[in-house]
């Protein structure tokens, strides 16, 4: 895994996936006690970065291969980008999803044209489900995070990030990275310690299912006790990947853990001075600059506002976070 995968990810996602803005604003300025900047990732296609991902590893595909179809596991933000990515290549997909995902993100993954298969995941093994899909009808496996042409798709937000930064006049700070398994942080790491040295990637987590926070303070992969039960579901996997692991130990700062309230607090915050629609997963890195400011360095943050596909009575209950 290294930056020319990035580079060339990039240039495959050219005309396809969008160049998302950097927003600022002089309200969140002022809560965070320093500059914050959001990469908002939520206004990508299918709602999420995810699409980068699936963009770059159907691609990345030799056709013979491609055309027979792709298969991936997701609780629905990887499920949406590569359903949508394979029905642009004109191939079938196959999503294996949990059954207490979002019923937003379930429609959608559908409505992208792929096969949705659910499962249990308080019992049963995502990993094994796709292994046998894939093996029985001859699909190609797209890991959600802890596979290099993913990762590759995911940096290319650091490139991005790394050229915005620059055009901010920022040359040092924070990059706040929701974090599941690590495929985003890891990315982003990646292309940063090419473009921009001195921007650092930081991992963010809920309360719980903080793996690779403990990870990282350990020096080795961790898991987490409990599969389920938070509603930053988009980031909760098990543990860090073999493959995200070492980068994000070789290039990423601490962790930084939120609540579920400070989530919910950081969506509103997000839709008020923004006018952008996070998810509770996508908004854990904002609540982590917002209300965990003693964890970060600097004059500058940047923020990675990673998904925004919430159901409307979530994003309710996160209206109902503001005064009056």
């Amino acid at each position: 895994m290294n930056i020319d995968m990035i580079r060339a990810a990039a240039n495959r996602l050219k005309g396809h996936a969008r160049r998302t803005p950097l927003l600022s604003s002089p309200f969140l300025d002022e809560l965070a006690g320093r500059r914050l900047f959001v990469k908002t990732e939520c206004l990508q296609h299918t709602g999420s970065f995810k699409f980068r991902g699936g963009w770059s590893a159907v691609s990345a595909l030799d056709p013979d291969t491609r055309v027979r179809g792709v298969i991936a596991f997701s609780s629905g933000n990887h499920a949406q980008g590569v359903a949508h990515a394979a029905t642009l290549h004109g191939v079938p997909s196959v999503i294996v999803m949990p059954s207490d995902a979002p019923k937003l993100k379930i429609d959608n993954t559908r409505a992208l044209g792929a096969e949705v298969v659910l499962y249990d995941r308080a019992i049963e093994d995502r990993d094994k489900i796709g292994t046998r899909l894939a093996k029985e009808r001859g699909l190609t496996l797209i890991k959600p995070f802890d596979e290099p042409q993913v990762i590759a798709g995911q940096g290319t937000c650091g490139l991005e990030i790394a050229e915005q930064a620059g055009e901010q006049g920022i040359d040092k700070a924070d990059v706040l990275v929701n974090c599941g398994g690590g495929g985003l942080t890891s990315g982003i790491a990646l292309a940063l310690e090419a473009d921009a040295p001195g921007l650092r990637a930081r991992p963010c987590e809920p309360e719980e299912f903080d793996d690779t926070t403990r990870s990282l303070a350990t020096g080795q992969i961790v898991s987490n006790t409990r599969l389920s039960g938070s509603i930053c579901d988009a980031i909760i996997t098990p543990a860090p990947g073999e493959l995200t692991f070492p980068i994000m130990a070789r290039l990423c700062g601490p962790g930084i853990v939120v609540s579920e309230d400070e989530a919910l607090r950081a969506m509103a915050q997000a839709f008020l001075r923004l006018k952008i629609v996070l998810e509770p997963g996508g908004a854990v890195s904002l609540a982590a600059a917002l209300f965990h400011a003693d964890q970060i360095d600097g004059d500058a943050v940047i923020v990675v506002a990673t998904g925004g596909n919430v159901d409307p009575d979530m994003f309710r209950r996160a209206l109902d976070t503001l005064p009056g």
